[in-house]
């Protein structure tokens, strides 16, 4: 049987960059038994092959419409599978799939009948909408990175803008390298279309969400992209909470300091 992985070497590419990114979230220990999930929009890649290869599922049921992923393909790591499974064999626990033409369902195309991610609703809304905008953004990443998740078992930490100043304040890079900081989704029911939409709001303002006590929900232009932004956020955290450790408050950078941050290196304000 003819493979994705043999037929279309740009397509190898980007899943061979989310086996990347899966083996780092299993080793950094932010993936716990099948816990965080990816997807990639792929559809820019979709080559004549791809596109010829019949369905090897019926066709799925989706919870809410996608008027603007007509006919789109994406790589889904799969329902149940293991990220450091995903990060050795990544067709055989994830598969690419293609909206439907109702935009209310979908079809598996290739290589192997693994149903996505049990997140697919949350997943397929965002890039709904980012396609929807024009956006560039062509990855999804949901992990439960081990600091900032217990960050979010503080109240105080929960208000607007306030775990976003903190983290930007314990080193230079945070700010540099996820500008837009982290927006905060109280807690819902993981995979629900409520916690779909909240996401959608936030993603507005920022390239990486908080879920409460749950874990973050990144975007990028690709699935290393996403990956970095949460990598900073979590070492900001971890600055914090080995300060906290050692006994004293980080002082953390100035508003000043981080004022000329954005002027210097041209960042949001």
């Amino acid at each position: 049987m003819t493979t994705i992985l043999e037929t279309s070497p740009a397509i190898k590419t980007e899943i061979e960059k989310v086996a990347e990114v899966a083996g780092y979230l299993w080793t950094k220990g932010w993936a716990e038994r099948n816990g965080g999930n990816i997807t990639v929009n792929i559809t820019d890649l979709a080559d004549d092959t791809l596109k010829n290869m019949k369905p090897i599922s019926e066709k799925i049921a989706l919870d809410v419409e996608l008027p603007y992923l007509k006919g789109a393909y994406f790589f889904c790591k799969g329902t149940n599978k293991r990220m450091r499974d995903l990060a050795r064999f990544p067709m055989d626990n994830g598969s690419v799939i293609r909206i439907c033409d109702d935009c209310k369902s979908y079809e598996i195309i290739t290589d192997k009948p693994v149903k996505p991610t049990s997140e697919i609703t949350a997943h397929l809304s965002v890039h709904n909408h980012f396609v929807g905008k024009g956006s560039d953004y062509k990855a999804v990443l949901h992990t439960h990175p081990i600091e900032l998740v217990a960050m979010s078992h503080n109240p105080a930490f929960l208000k607007k803008d306030v775990l976003t100043r903190l983290l930007w304040s314990m080193i230079p890079e945070t700010k540099a390298f996820c500008p837009r900081g982290l927006g905060i989704i109280p807690y819902k029911i993981p995979g629900s279309v409520e916690l779909a939409d909240s996401s959608l709001e936030e993603l507005d303002d920022y390239d990486v969400v908080m879920w409460e006590k749950h874990g973050v929900l990144a975007v990028g232009d690709d699935i290393l992209e996403a990956f970095d932004q949460v990598d900073v956020l979590t070492k900001a955290a971890q600055i914090y909470i080995a300060a906290k450790n050692m006994g004293f408050e980080p002082t953390g950078m100035t508003d000043e300091a981080m004022q000329e941050m954005s002027i210097v290196f041209n960042l949001p304000k």
